[in-house]
Order: structure tokens, then C-alpha cells, then sequence
């Protein structure tokens, strides 16, 4: 079974990255570089919220960058706050 992308994922990834990157700075786990590649934040992000117990990991088979941005995703959205335009 494919996983159902959400149709503003791309938008809640981005801003994923943008809360991410200030949560990591405030826990004091790193920041992120202009000269990281998205992707690497991606990885980073995940895996600092599945290590913090905020996101479920994905199985090891399951591990991929699409997946990733999947649950990144999610986790955002249920972070944002009621009547946000990308959250449904």
C-alpha cells in the first residue's frame, strides 16, 4: 500500500524545517548550515524526533527520504495551531 502524500507536503516539510531548526538550536543539539543539503536536514530532524519520542520511528526497511518527509510533515501540522492554512 503506497503512502497518501498530503496536498500541502511540501509546505509542511518546509516549515518543519524552519521549527525544527529552532527547536534543535534550543535543545542545544546543533543548528542547521546554509550549506546543508535539504535532504540532510530531513535525516537530521527525524531522526532528533524520533530519538526525543516526538515522531515514531519507521521500521529500518522503511527508512527513506519520501517516509521521512512524510512523518516530518505530520508532526508539524499537529503543531501548528487550529485555522493555520496548511493545517486540514
Amino acid at each position: 500500500m503506497a503512502k497518501q502524500q498530503k496536498k500541502d507536503e511540501a509546505q509542511l516539510v518546509k516549515e518543519a524545517l524552519r521549527i525544527g531548526a529552532i527547536y534543535a538550536k534550543s535543545r542545544g543539539v546543533g543548528e542547521f548550515e546554509s550549506t546543508d543539503s535539504a535532504n540532510a536536514k530531513v535525516e537530521y530532524l527525524y531522526r532528533l524526533l524520533v530519538h526525543d519520542g516526538l515522531v515514531t520511528a519507521l521500521a529500518k526497511d522503511q527508512e527513506n527520504l519520501p517516509r521521512m518527509k512524510h512523518k516530518l510533515a505530520l508532526w508539524i501540522e499537529r503543531q501548528l495551531p487550529e485555522g493555520h492554512p496548511l493545517r486540514n
